[in-house]
C-alpha cells in the first residue's frame, strides 16, 4: 500500500488503549505527554520494533543471530512503514579502539588526506591507522596506554603447575585449555614449584616467543606453537578486546599509564613523521573540531580538493549540532549520552539515504537552550533530505519545530495510553490538555530566594577543562550549576565532592544505573516485597518462601520466570507466556491464598498484590509499614510504577528518582543531582521542584546540574560556567540569584530567562 502516511491500527503495547492513528511522512512529528503516558510504548516498542523486526527478517537466519532482538509488538497492522533508524541516548559499546574520528568515519578520510598530501610520503591510508599493525605503536598496539603486567600478581611462584590456581586468570587453572599449552608441552616438571625453576626454565616459561617444539609429547597438537606466559598475555588478552571483557579480573594485575613511546597518540614513528603544514596526524586529531575545520579549509594543495570538501562537510555537521569543542581523538567511551546521540545525528545528516524514518528519543536531554537551537536546525535538515522524523520530547523549544503533534495521556501508567490531541503546535496550546496548558504558562522567578548561612570554597580547580576556578558553594539552599553542554558543570561538582571534608554528608545521584538485575523491582528496591510476603505467611500460618517466585512459590513449569524460552539453534529464540501460570510466575498453590485490605475491603492473591501500582498499593496497604515505605515513591512522582515492574524497563530519569526516593527523610545531607528533569514533562518538573524545596526546608542542601529554565528560575542561587564548551569553557561566568543572572550580559542562559 503506497501512502504518504504511516497508518497504525490497534496498538496495544504496554499501556496503550487499542490506538489507531496516522503519522504524516516527510514531516517532523513530536510525541508529547507526561512521563509514563505511552509515548515510548507507541514510538519505540511499536513503530520502531515493527520496522526493525521486518528489516531483520530480510537477512538470512544465520545473520539474524548477530542482529539486535526486538519483541513482537502488540498491534493489528501498520501500513506505509519506512525503514526506521533509532537515534537514542545509549552510548556506543565500550571499545578502547573507538574514537570520535573512527565512530563518525572522519578519521578514515583524514588518513587518506595524509597519505596523499603529507610529506614525506610514508605509505598509504593504513599506515596512519592505529587499528592496523602497519600504523599502530608497536609498544601499546594502538591503545595509547601501556598496561604493564605484574607477573607476581598473575603467578603464585610458591605453587607448581599441578596445583590449583597457580596462574590467576581464566582457563589457566589446572585442566583449563590455556593451562594445557604448558602442562602438555613436555618442557616442565608439573610438580616442581615455579620458584624452583632454573633461570633457563623460568625464562622459557615466562618470556619465550612463539616457537615450534622439536620433540613434543603425543598429546601436543601437531600445528601448535609454544609461547611464554608474558608475551601470550599481552598478545591475546591485555592488548585485545578480551582484556576489556574481563577487566575486573585483569586490571588488578596491571599498572596503567600513557604509552611513553607514542605519547598516547597510538601511532608508530613512521606515521608520526609525516606532516601537512607542520602538523602530524596525531596533532591534527587533537585539535578541537572547530579549529580542525578552519585548518582543513585553509589547505591549498591541489591533491586535497576532493578530500577538503568531504572532511569539511562532516566536520561542519558536528559544529552545527554543537560538538565543535570535541576532538577526533576523544575516546567514544568518555562521551555523555547526549553527545553520543548528537554524533549519530551528525553522521546521518550527510547520509545519501532518503525515505528513512528517523526516531529521536528526547534529543534535548542534557542540552542548554543555546545548544537546542543548533539541534533544531539539524533535525530540520534530516527532514529536508526527504526523510520522516519522529521525536519523543518534553522540551517546549523542540516541540515547537513540529509539523504534527501527538499528545498522549491523560496520566501515567494505567491512567495513560490514550491520544489526547493531534494537530499543530498552535492547536496544542489551545487544546486544554495538561501539556498544552503548561507549555503556554510563563513561570516567574522565586520571590524571596534563601540566603546561605555558610558556604564552602573551591580553590583553583583545574579538573578536565576548568581554568583554575575559585568559587564559593553556598550551603543550606537550593542551587543550580548551569551552562552549555561541556562547559565544566560536572567537573566543578566533582571537585566539590572530592574536596568537601565531610564525605559522608554528600549524596551524589547520577543518571547511571542503580545496580538493577533482571529480578530487581520497585517492590524489592523499596524493601516492601518481604513485608507483603510476611502478611500472607502470617495469615495462612506458612513459611514466607511459599510466597516468592524465587523459592517454593514458583510456577513449576517456568521456574518463576513467567515465560518459556524456546532456543532455536542459531535463529532467534522464541519467548512465550507460560500457560501454566499465565505469566504470573507463581504456582497454583501459592495463588490460592489471599489477604483482604482493611482499608478498601478488596481481596487479592500474592500475584495480584505484587501487580498493584505504587499508588494503588499505598491504598490497599494503608496503615501498614508498606504504605510508609512507598510514600517516598509517591513524593517523587513514581506512583504509576508497578511493584513487580522490572527495573531494567525504567528510564534513566525514573531510576534516578527511585534512588532519590530511598534518601527522602534524610537531614543534614548535601544532595548533588545530575539533570533530574531529563525525560520529565512540565507537570512532573513542577512536582519535583516542590520536592527539592521540601528537602532544603528539612535541613539539607540541594545542588542540581541542570539546563531547565523553570528549574533555574526556581533556584535560590545559580553558578553558570562557560562561556562555551570544552576548551572555550571552564570559567565562572556568573554566581548569584536567578534574577541577577537575567541581567548578566556575559551569560548565554540569561537571554532564555
Amino acid at each position: 500500500m503506497v501512502t504518504d502516511k504511516i497508518i497504525i491500527r490497534g496498538a496495544r503495547e504496554n499501556n496503550l488503549k487499542d490506538l489507531s492513528l496516522e503519522i504524516p511522512k516527510y514531516r517532523i512529528t513530536v510525541f508529547t505527554g507526561v512521563s509514563g503516558s505511552g509515548k515510548s510504548s507507541l514510538v519505540l516498542d511499536t513503530i520502531a520494533a515493527k520496522s526493525r523486526r521486518e528489516l531483520n527478517d530480510t537477512f538470512p537466519s544465520f545473520v539474524q543471530q548477530y542482529l539486535p532482538k526486538y519483541g513482537r509488538p502488540h498491534v493489528d497492522r501498520i501500513d506505509g512503514l519506512p525503514i526506521a533508524i533509532v537515534i537514542d541516548q545509549k552510548k556506543p559499546a565500550q571499545n578502547s579502539r573507538s574514537t570520535v574520528g573512527t565512530y563518525t568515519d572522519i578519521y578514515s578520510l583524514v588518513r587518506l588526506l595524509f597519505s596523499r598530501v603529507g610529506k614525506p610520503f610514508v605509505g598509504y591510508s593504513d599506515t596512519f591507522s592505529f587499528n592496523n599493525p602497519q600504523g599502530c605503536c608497536p609498544r601499546c598496539s594502538g591503545l595509547g596506554e601501556i598496561r604493564e603486567l605484574d607477573i607476581h600478581k598473575l603467578v603464585d611462584f610458591d605453587k607448581s603447575l599441578n596445583d590449583e590456581d597457580t596462574i590467576h586468570y581464566i582457563a589457566f587453572g589446572k585442566g583449563g585449555w590455556r593451562w594445557i599449552r604448558y602442562a602438555h608441552s613436555g618442557l616442565f616438571d608439573l610438580d616442581k614449584k615455579i620458584k624452583d625453576y632454573s633461570p633457563e626454565e623460568l625464562d622459557l616459561f615466562l618470556n619465550s616467543p612463539q616457537i615450534k617444539l622439536k620433540n613434543p609429547p603425543a598429546n601436543w597438537p601437531k600445528t601448535a606453537k609454544y609461547e611464554g606466559l608474558i608475551p601470550r598475555m599481552y598478545r591475546s588478552i591485555i592488548n585485545s578486546e578480551e582484556g576489556l571483557l574481563h577487566a575486573s579480573v585483569l586490571n588488578p594485575m596491571l599498572t596503567m599509564g600513557t604509552c611513553p613511546d607514542c605519547g598516547g597518540t597510538r601511532l608508530g614513528p613512521k606515521a608520526l613523521s609525516c606532516r601537512i603544514e607542520g602538523k602530524n596526524i596525531a596533532e591534527v586529531c587533537s585539535m578541537s573540531i572547530e579549529n580542525l575545520l578552519k585548518w582543513v579549509e585553509a589547505l591549498e594543495d591541489p591533491l586535497a580538493v576532493d578530500l577538503k570538501k568531504a572532511i569539511g562537510e562532516r566536520l561542519s555537521a558536528l559544529v552545527e549540532i554543537g560538538l565543535g569543542y570535541l576532538s577526533l581523538d576523544r575516546p567514544v567511551g568518555t562521551l555523555s549520552g547526549g553527545e553520543a546521540q548528537r554524533c549519530k545525528i551528525a553522521k546521518y545528516i550527510n547520509s545519501s539515504l532518503a525515505d528513512v524514518l528517523y526516531i529521536l528519543d528526547e534529543p534535548s536531554v542534557g542540552l542548554h537552550n543555546h545548544d537546542i537551537e543548533l539541534m533544531k536546525r539539524s533535525v530540520r535538515r534530516l527532514r529536508d533530505a526527504g526523510n520522516t522524523v519522529i521525536l519523543v520530547e518534553h522540551h517546549k523549544e523542540m516541540i515547537g519545530i513540529a509539523d504534527h503533534i501527538v499528545d498522549m495521556g491523560p496520566g501515567p501508567g494505567a491512567l495513560g495510553g490514550e491520544i489526547m490531541y493531534q494537530g499543530s503546535f498552535e492547536g496544542l496550546l489551545s487544546s486544554g490538555t495538561s501539556t498544552g496548558s503548561m507549555i503556554g504558562e510563563k513561570t516567574s522567578f522565586k520571590p524571596s530566594p534563601r540566603r546561605a548561612s555558610e558556604s564552602f570554597r573551591i580553590g583553583e580547580a583545574s579538573l578536565h577543562n576548568l581554568k583554575n576556578v575559585t568559587v564559593d558553594i553556598p550551603l543550606g539552599i537550593f542551587g543550580v550549576v548551569a551552562g552549555v553542554a561541556g562547559s565544566g558543570k560536572s567537573s566543578l561538582m566533582e571537585c566539590f565532592r572530592s574536596k568537601y571534608p565531610q564525605q559522608d554528608d554528600i549524596v551524589y545521584i547520577s543518571q547511571k544505573n542503580i545496580g538493577v538485575s533482571l529480578r530487581s523491582t520497585p517492590g524489592t528496591y523499596m524493601d516492601v516485597a518481604g513485608d507483603i510476603r510476611k502478611m500472607f505467611a502470617k495469615k495462612h500460618k506458612m513459611k514466607e518462601e511459599y510466597f516468592t517466585f524465587n523459592g517454593k512459590g514458583a510456577c513449576p513449569v517456568c521456574g518463576g520466570k513467567g515465560v518459556i524460552v524456546s532456543e532455536m539453534a542459531f535463529m532467534d529464540s522464541i519467548e512465550t507466556t507460560c500457560e501454566a501460570c499465565g505469566g504470573l510466575r507463581f504456582s497454583q498453590e501459592a495463588l490460592q491464598y489471599t489477604i483482604t485490605s482493611p482499608a478498601t475491603g478488596e481481596t487479592l492473591n500474592i500475584a495480584e498484590a505484587f501487580d498493584l501500582s505504587v499508588r494503588l498499593a499505598s491504598k490497599f496497604f494503608a496503615g501498614t509499614p508498606v504504605e510508609a515505605k512507598l510514600r517516598p515513591m509517591m513524593d517523587v512522582g513514581l506512583g504509576y510504577l508497578h511493584l513487580n515492574q522490572a527495573l531494567s524497563t525504567l528510564s534513566g530519569g525514573e531510576l534516578q528518582r527511585l534512588k532519590m526516593a530511598s534518601y527522602l527523610g534524610e537531614k543534614g545531607k548535601i544532595f548533588i543531582i545530575d539533570e533530574p528533569t531529563d525525560g520529565l514533562h512540565v507537570k512532573d518538573v513542577r512536582h519535583i521542584l516542590g520536592l527539592f524545596d521540601r528537602m532544603v526546608d528539612g535541613g539539607n542542601t540541594v545542588w542540581l546540574i541542570e539546563h531547565n529554565i523553570d528549574v533555574i528560575k526556581a533556584a535560590d542561587y545559580v553558578i553558570e560556567l562557560g562561556p562555551g564548551a570544552g576548551e572555550y569553557g571552564g570559567r565562572v561566568v556568573f554566581a548569584g540569584t536567578p534574577q541577577e543572572l537575567s541581567l548578566c550580559p556575559d551569560s548565554l542562559t540569561a537571554r532564555y530567562l
